[in-house]
């Protein structure tokens, strides 16, 4: 097994990757390369012999490489200005296609400006935005450029460049048996900047770039796979404009004929679907209740579960994710997680650990034990799901303060996985309390669909129903609550204390606090308004006035610190800004913390995880 061990530089202040190799019965432990930090998308060649993934270079930019395993030297096989962001290699060996972003200039206004003398210093010239979307998170400002796929010889050569357009192509990629043509997913439709979630499928020949269509329903279709007799499986649905749609498992003919659906009645979200080498069944991931489990499915639908503790790189906080790969003997491997042990590889039904990158460390650390709790919600008394992560030296005769933490999305779900962020809040001596309310996924569609044009709604009850459950356990101070969240649980924690002062202080991170400004600011302005609400801001105003947070911040008492990130694109600082600033006329004990260079995700740092942290730990210590 190849597989990437991610880690944090202290000198940089920067999170590393690094390939190893790990043989399947745990005798050998390698790395792939010495002195690697920055390596990812390995992928082995069909016959085994060689290794492919994404570099540096010796100029920092990105290349792809290739390491024959016979001879252990290593080849560089691109001159690429832009970093590819998949591979794949064809099924004879002979080229690996990729996906790369590609400038395509557009003038917007075409305007005559004077030149700077030589030697001149002149300010930077304006920007001209013409798209709907125009900046992403953890990117800034877009450049005028599109996700393209390209071919090149797996040992070396010239890349060449088979798909083009104002459209990315980077849905997925999946070659045919006779390493002619490429399967690929792509909304290519000219009114794509208003409609982002109508993909297809392409065959796109490897000779010309000729492109044909092989799927054409409304809905996004992606993540093919292809068996070795040319049929293919996606990923996808019909788009009804819902909230929480869950992803489907379908198969076709290699012609597009045929189509139809695997695995109907399974109602959770299909992930990563892998053709075993006999073409007879498929591999997949799927979230249920908390858990990723990894599964294979029959083409006449018989499913059978493989195992059910897939966790990944989200490792401070208990999010899904995680990764998994199939030999050509069908043994399996994947990224095993539990709620005491970042993710390890693991291999086989027995979910034996190949690899243990932090048994040293944890071997010096006591960590707060993990209970799974259910309970009723007094909003319905429909069960909903949570757990409880208790101090080290936990003495159940004590009382604990409680710290409620709340996810984000809001269509995600945390489980009993490695979470840092919830082992250092219960470190001090503190109940940590973590639930999945309606609207989180792994409960099927109707359970996510709850808070659909509803949001924050009843699952404010729910996340209330959980605090009560775990205070009549005996072991929690009443008197001694705090809350705090990020992103859509950031929404969800100004909500809380706009409803209630029960909670002694709270940390509202990166949230939503006007969903008017959210929706016009955001980086997902063409899609927020069409999914999350049932009209545009000025045609429904009162809809998102009635959910914003900031129609309860008259309400508010609890003292309450906003975190956010200064080039946070995904909820922008604004957001924060705005209810620091409605807090601090109102006269409520507030604090705002600025991250600096932080997108949402504010930890891509290690120090300013360390740091945010420690600021909510003392902010609910000050109370």
């Amino acid at each position: 097994v190849v597989y990437a061990r991610r880690f944090h530089d202290i000198r940089s202040d920067r999170r590393r990757s690094a390939l190893w190799l790990v043989s399947a019965d745990a005798t050998r432990h390698r790395p792939l390369l010495s002195n690697s930090f920055s390596d990812g998308l390995a992928r082995w060649s069909p016959d085994g012999g060689r290794i492919a993934w994404v570099g540096a270079d010796a100029d920092g930019g990105a290349q792809i490489f290739v390491r024959y395993m016979d001879s252990g030297t290593v080849a560089r096989v691109t001159m690429l200005t832009q970093a590819p962001l998949d591979l794949a290699w064809a099924p004879d060996g002979r080229s690996i296609a990729f996906v790369m972003r590609v400038p395509d200039r557009h003038e917007a206004l075409k305007v005559t400006l004077p030149t700077a003398p030589e030697g001149a210093k002149w300010a930077e010239p304006l920007k001209l935005v013409d798209r709907v979307v125009y900046r992403a998170d953890g990117e800034g400002m877009l450049p005028e450029a599109f996700a393209q796929v390209f071919v090149v010889p797996a040992e070396g050569g010239t890349a060449r460049q088979l798909t083009s357009g104002r459209f990315d192509h980077a849905g997925g990629m999946a070659w045919t048996p006779d390493s002619r043509a490429l399967i690929v997913s792509a909304n290519r439709r000219d009114d794509v900047e208003y409609v982002p979630f109508d993909s297809d499928l392409y065959r796109v020949a490897v000779a010309d770039g000729a492109l044909t269509r092989l799927t054409d329903r409304f809905g996004p279709d992606g993540d093919p796979a292809v068996a070795r007799d040319g049929r293919i499986a996606w990923v996808g649905f019909d788009d009804k404009f819902l909230g929480y749609q869950r992803r489907r498992l379908y198969v076709m003919d290699a012609n597009g004929g045929g189509r139809r659906e695997l695995l109907a009645d399974l109602d959770r979200d299909v992930t990563a679907p892998v053709f075993a080498a006999d073409g007879r069944s498929l591999y997949f991931s799927y979230d249920d209740h908390g858990r990723t489990r990894v599964a294979n499915v029959t083409l006449d639908g018989k499913l059978t579960q493989l195992v059910n503790d897939m966790g990944g790189e989200s490792w401070s906080r208990p999010y899904d994710g995680g990764s998994f790969s199939v030999a050509r003997d069908g043994t399996f491997a994947w990224t095993k997680s539990t709620p005491l042990k970042p993710s390890e590889v693991a291999i086989g039904r027995s979910g034996r650990e190949l690899t243990d990158l932090n048994g040293d460390f944890l071997a010096l650390r006591q960590l707060g034990q993990v209970e799974e709790i259910t309970f009723p919600s007094s909003a319905d008394g429909r069960e909903i799901q949570g757990w409880i992560v208790k101090p080290p030296g936990f003495d159940a005769t004590k009382k604990y303060p409680l710290i409620l933490e709340i996810h984000g999305g809001p269509f995600t779900n945390y489980g009993p996985r490695f979470a840092l962020e919830m082992q250092l809040y219960a470190a001090p001596g503190n109940v940590v309390l973590y639930i999945n309310p309606r609207g989180s996924t792994s409960y099927g569609e109707a359970f996510g669909n709850l808070i659909h044009h509803d949001y924050p709604g009843k699952d404010y009850d729910d996340l209330m129903s959980g605090v009560d459950a775990v205070i009549a356990k005996g072991y929690v101070d009443p008197t001694h609550l705090f809350v705090t969240g990020g992103s859509g649980g950031g929404v969800l924690t100004a909500w809380i204390v706009g409803k209630t002062d029960r909670f002694r202080a709270a940390a509202v991170q990166k949230p939503v606090i006007n969903w008017t400004s959210f929706a016009l600011t955001a980086d997902g302005t063409n899609f927020f308004s069409q999914y999350w609400f049932p009209a545009k801001p000025w045609e429904k105003q009162e809809e998102y006035w009635r959910r914003s947070p900031l129609s309860l911040v008259g309400n508010v008492k609890t003292p309450t610190m906003v975190v956010s990130g200064e080039l946070d694109n995904r909820t922008p600082i604004s957001e924060a800004e705005q209810y620091f600033t409605a807090l601090k006329l109102r006269k409520v004990d507030t604090l705002l913390v600025r991250v600096p260079g932080a997108p949402h995700s504010l930890d891509q740092r290690p120090s300013k995880l360390a740091a945010r942290i420690q600021y909510i730990l003392a902010w609910f210590g000050k109370w």
